[in-house]
């Protein structure tokens, strides 16, 4: 019987339908957790528009893989449902954020003020607004020794090309870190994560490629060579949940090729993407840019010194 490092632990991924949060609830379930599934997009309920995928799915991925998938829709964006679910799941192990639904609202190229307001102001709402609700419901339930994983992209804080998109990544790994702070005390560890160049469901389509033939894109855009399935960023949350010195991480962003390097985990075709270490490779200037957090920029963040509220 092949190892199962989550065997009875119980998780829940908001945002499963697609994506990372796929990839996640997949990996989960390899490490045989239960795996609670939720997000919009059921047949013949709205989710993503032009999109196909579903919670169902994503659980029926996850019980082949060994472990036990759940689906239950929920709208994030409404306490109420968040409640209910939670009543639903009961006491559990990890807790992971992963709602975007942002990828038709993202105006590339264009400035704060060129885009449509109300487009920005519903990122913000499916993007931040969701993972708030999420935690103000879930985290009570986590036990001692439980995880919850903000999924951002990047793991540094520079600019990432459009107003609302760098507002709602950045916000996400400051959630984790005051998460951190909150939760001392109780034996529950807070971090961020991010994938690399992530081939999604959605980007395989905009590259107008599928995965069996995802190479073919690496003409029009060389860093592709470089991506990974949702699977590699869903086994490093996997081993991240499996690791009993976790709470080490405390409050920081880790990214799936360092992940991926630490605990040797290979993606869905055997790979091993590092994305960084492409880019120094190929493009060096740019690299060059790329600071990650690192333990000195963690240790600026810290509670009010002398005494002030919240020390």
């Amino acid at each position: 019987m092949a190892h199962k490092p989550l065997a009875g632990k119980v998780a829940l991924v908001a945002g499963a339908t697609r994506g990372a949060g796929r990839g996640i609830a997949t990996a989960l379930g390899e490490a045989g957790a239960t795996v609670w599934c939720t997000g919009r997009s059921v047949p013949g309920s709205p989710g993503m528009p032009g999109r196909p995928e579903t919670i169902q799915e994503t659980a029926d991925l996850v019980t082949a893989r060994g472990g036990r998938g759940i689906a239950v829709r929920c709208d994030h964006t409404v306490p109420a449902e968040v409640a209910r679910l939670f009543e639903q799941v009961g006491q559990l192990d990890l807790l992971v954020n992963d709602i975007w639904g942002g990828d038709d609202l993202v105006a590339w190229g264009k400035k704060l003020w060129e885009t449509d307001l109300q487009d920005g102001l519903t990122l913000l709402d499916r993007a931040i607004k969701t993972h708030v609700i999420t935690s103000w419901h879930g985290l009570p339930r986590l036990r001692p020794g439980g995880l919850v994983v903000e999924i951002t992209d990047g793991d540094a804080y520079f600019y990432r090309g459009h107003f609302f998109y760098d507002l709602v990544k950045t916000s996400v790994i400051r959630m984790a870190f005051g998460l951190a702070q909150e939760l001392e005390g109780r034996g529950v560890t807070a971090l961020a994560v991010t994938p690399g160049f992530l081939r999604s469901e959605w980007m395989l389509d905009q590259f107008g490629v599928s995965e069996a033939n995802w190479r073919d894109a690496i003409a029009k855009v060389p860093s592709f060579a470089a991506s990974e399935t949702p699977l590699f960023v869903g086994r490093g949350v996997a081993a991240l949940a499996a690791d009993p010195g976790v709470a080490a991480r405390n409050g920081r962003v880790c990214a799936s090729w360092d992940l991926g390097a630490e605990y040797g985990l290979v993606d869905a075709d055997g790979a091993r993407p590092h994305f960084l270490n492409w880019l120094r490779a190929h493009m060096p200037e740019v690299a060059a840019r790329w600071k990650s957090l690192d333990e000195g920029f963690y240790a600026y963040w810290g509670k009010m010194p002398y005494g002030m509220p919240g020390s």
